[in-house]
């Protein structure tokens, strides 16, 4: 038996001597001893609003700049890192503790005040984007989940999130000698997250169940607070669930068609049952996609065995207040499930309140009258709602061309399809420098009230040097990032010394700098620039108007086509004239979208006409200033 304390603060107790392989056996999570004079700092990072809020946010990059790095920008794992030497000589220095009373302040004045309406909106989703450390998203739509969270919080709308809390959330990517994508999922450990285990009123951990195929499945609700709002996610990886029902929650998109819709199932099924249970009575239910349209389905059943209402009544109460977004504008992206799969699964359900399972399917079918249709979780989101909408004004059409068929009466102009634009979280995704600056030229609470457009009447009054040296600041960082970020992953794979060299020299701060990020879907198109490649080598090469291009972004694990997207783009920058002016940066996420929207000059965007909802990318660099 061998023991050792790791740098991260976890014990590991390691054996099989046998063997001489060093396994763990238990995990210790250390929590730290925080000086009186700094008691607060784990309340402040159990509160996502650091993540948005620059000064708050310095608290703990001042603390120890290396760990905060190094943790992912996890203040949890952060603070069980941090030495106590480092956290005594923070509680001595009157600058540091000028700083934390100021974090204290903000937190304290931003969750003084709440929202006052009566309404309550349940905001149910697949998945959100909300922190680096926190890899429960694959792309623009956990993000956009995120940003709206964060939106409703500095909005002060009553709104509270549901999800699920994935035990190895989405993949993390690295490139073979090839260039093709390969993928690993490390396992998430909740207790050195921003998440806390909901409890009831004496102290137990808050528990729910769903019956799957005749087996109770037991949920557990984790909560993390966003601001002023509540993010509430279910987890199945308990000991209360049998090993097939605790890889439910295993993996965002993961698994077979019956993972996929046992997760969908514990989303709007459970998160229905969670809310309850919390003693929270939503005015509104808001499907985000047709991943949570289950939740339709259990309002329907309450209404019958509580009210006794018949199935027509209760399908039209339940309608009068949910609410689906649709972001999909291809029928391949939808969620179908056959017949006897459903039959499985909701066959019980349906008797206990006497539904005929005929009658069930139909909500999810284009032809009700068609048996052999599979049944469609975007179909029954759209029949189960009184209001949908999509995400800009042509996907808005895409959209109506889609569903033309449940309204055959209509012209396709007038299918009830609205348009809602997405939008994205000003603060977490503009950069200090800019940030700063608009402190000194625009009204103190420009933060609160960007949303008026008078409150960028003084823009004008900027002087464009200091625009100009802020953006190349930004660049230079970009560039700096890009260059560790290479370098560091060339390490791990035992690259050779003179490669990691070069890697460290890779693009020019002073050349124009396209960049494209996002995930590698076909439809986005990411080699459309590489096309004509004899005239992208004579603009790149131009050495009186250098350009250059960083890419960045995963393909989903089975989508080939996305990943040989990938490895053209690597071999294209391996070319003898491109190297250093063409990079692909490795295991794109928010960290790195970050990076690239904030530092390039030009935000590339694609996408084949009508197959992009919405390109809240663009928006992200257009508030950096960038074209």
């Amino acid at each position: 038996m061998k023991f050792g304390l790791s740098a991260n603060g976890i014990l590991y107790a390691y054996a099989n001597l046998m063997s001489f392989q060093i396994r763990p056996l238990k995990e210790f999570l250390v929590r730290p001893a925080l000086p009186a004079a700094l008691q607060r700092l784990s309340e402040i990072g159990i509160n996502l609003l650091w993540s948005w809020d620059h000064n708050v946010r310095a608290l703990f990059r001042r603390l120890d700049p290396v760990i905060w790095k190094e943790s992912n920008h996890n203040p949890v794992v952060m603070l069980g890192r941090v030495p106590q030497q480092t956290l005594e000589r923070a509680a001595a220095d009157p600058r540091f503790l000028a700083l934390y009373r100021r974090a204290c302040e903000t937190l304290d004045a931003y969750l003084a005040m709440r929202p006052k309406a009566q309404m309550l909106v349940a905001y149910f989703s697949m998945e959100y984007g909300l922190l680096d450390c926190m890899p429960i998203y694959s792309g623009g739509l956990g993000v956009l989940s995120g940003d709206h969270l964060k939106a409703s919080s500095d909005a002060m709308l009553p709104l509270i999130g549901i999800g699920l809390l994935y035990q190895k959330g989405y993949l993390r990517q690295s490139l073979g000698p090839d260039g093709w994508q390969q993928e690993r999922t490390p396992v998430n450990d909740f207790y050195s997250l921003p998440v806390t285990p909901e409890t009831r009123a004496d102290g137990t951990e808050l528990l729910v169940s769903v019956t799957l195929a005749g087996t109770e499945v037991f949920l557990k609700v984790w909560r993390i607070d966003v601001g002023r709002v509540k993010l509430f996610l279910l987890d199945t990886n308990i000991p209360q669930n049998a090993p097939e029902f605790r890889e439910i929650t295993n993996q965002l998109y993961g698994g077979d068609r019956h993972t996929r819709i046992r997760q969908e199932i514990v989303l709007g099924i459970g998160g229905l049952r969670a809310l309850k249970e919390v003693g929270l009575q939503p005015t509104v239910y808001h499907m985000n996609e047709g991943h949570s349209a289950f939740l339709a389905l259990e309002r329907i059943r309450l209404f019958i065995a509580e009210q006794k209402l018949s199935f027509e009544e209760a399908l039209e109460a339940a309608r009068c207040n949910n609410i689906f977004t649709t972001h999909t504008s291809v029928p391949a992206g939808l969620d179908l499930f056959d017949p006897a799969m459903m039959y499985t699964y909701f066959q019980d359900y349906c008797n206990q309140v006497g539904i005929p399972f005929e009658q069930l399917l139909t909500l999810g079918r284009r032809e009700p009258n068609d048996s052999q249709e599979p049944f469609s979780m975007a179909v029954a989101a759209i029949k189960t709602s009184s209001y949908r909408n999509a995400v800009s004004r042509l996907h808005r059409r895409v959209s109506q061309q889609m569903w033309e068929g449940l309204w055959p009466k209509l012209p396709v102009w007038e299918v009830p399809i609205t348009s809602i634009t997405n939008g994205v979280h000003l603060t977490s995704w503009i950069n200090g420098d800019l940030a700063g600056i608009y402190d000194q030229y625009l009204q103190p609470d420009w933060r609160e009230g960007h949303n008026e457009a008078s409150v960028w009447d003084q823009i004008g009054e900027i002087p464009d040097a200091e625009l100009w040296e802020a953006h190349r600041r930004r660049k230079r960082r970009l560039i700096a990032f890009v260059r560790e970020h290479a370098a560091a992953i060339a390490a791990e794979r035992n690259a050779s010394a003179a490669e990691i060299r070069r890697l460290q020299e890779v693009l020019d701060p002073e050349a124009l700098t396209i960049g494209f990020g996002r995930r590698f879907a076909t439809y986005k198109r990411a080699t459309l620039i590489f096309r004509d490649l004899d005239r992208l080598r004579k603009i790149l090469t131009n050495t009186r108007m250098p350009v250059q291009i960083i890419v960045s972004g995963k393909a989903h694990p089975l989508d080939i086509p996305g990943k040989t997207l990938i490895r053209e783009i690597v071999q294209y920058s391996r070319a003898e004239e491109l190297v250093g002016r063409v990079v692909f940066v490795e295991d794109y996420g928010i960290h790195v979208a970050r990076e690239l929207v904030q530092g390039v000059d030009i935000w590339l965007n694609t996408p084949r006409r009508g197959e992009e909802a919405c390109g809240t990318s663009g928006m992200k660099g257009g508030i950096n200033g960038v074209l």
